[in-house]
């Protein structure tokens, strides 16, 4: 969802860019826009990142290791690091987030005096979902260590353009299927 956040930004840094270039006529919000939008892009992937195991670590020794070894350090290193640092980004974004809405806080540093406490909502709910994601980790480390093999990750939410070669793929089976089958019959 919150992959749209590009095209907005990619329309609205067009048309600062023509406003500014074309016309020399800047707008006055598409810099708090575009540093919202990034944000929001920045912040919302967290989540999706840890359950895609796209984050980057330093897995030099740690691929080398039997598989419950890594769930092990895994899962140890998740407890340690990765639930205080959210919980705290939760209590704190939460606080941070409310103090914004109840002044309805505006961008100091711009003309336009854009809105950002919308912006800073985002900040507790990023923290809930790499929460929710750092549990389903979590689980996935204990089965790993109860039955020696990683649990397959989900495909339920793939890019755009993988979501499209499979597509393609889909159909181009389909159409030799059909094909054979033409031609197979064709030739009783």
């Amino acid at each position: 969802m919150f992959g749209w956040c590009i095209m907005v930004l990619t329309f609205a840094t067009v048309y600062e860019v023509f406003m500014r270039y074309v016309l020399n006529a800047p707008t006055t919000w598409a810099f708090d826009m575009s540093v919202q939008m990034y944000g929001a892009l920045f912040m919302m992937a967290g989540a999706y990142t840890l359950s895609r195991n796209g984050h980057v670590r330093g897995d030099v020794i740690h691929r080398l290791l039997p598989i419950k070894v890594q769930a092990g350090i895994d899962l140890f290193l998740y407890i340690i690091f990765l639930l205080p640092g959210v919980f705290a980004l939760i209590w704190y974004g939460w606080d941070f987030a409310a103090d914004s809405w109840r002044y309805k806080e505006v961008s100091w540093s711009s003309p336009s005096r854009t809105q950002i406490y919308f912006f800073k909502t985002l900040i507790p709910v990023a923290g809930f979902l790499v929460l929710l994601q750092g549990i389903a980790e979590i689980l996935r480390c204990i089965s790993c260590i109860r039955t020696g093999e990683w649990p397959p990750r989900l495909h339920d939410v793939e890019e755009t353009e993988t979501m499209l070669a499979h597509k393609e793929e889909d159909f181009s089976e389909i159409e030799d299927e059909m094909r054979s089958e033409m031609n197979s019959g064709g030739s009783k």
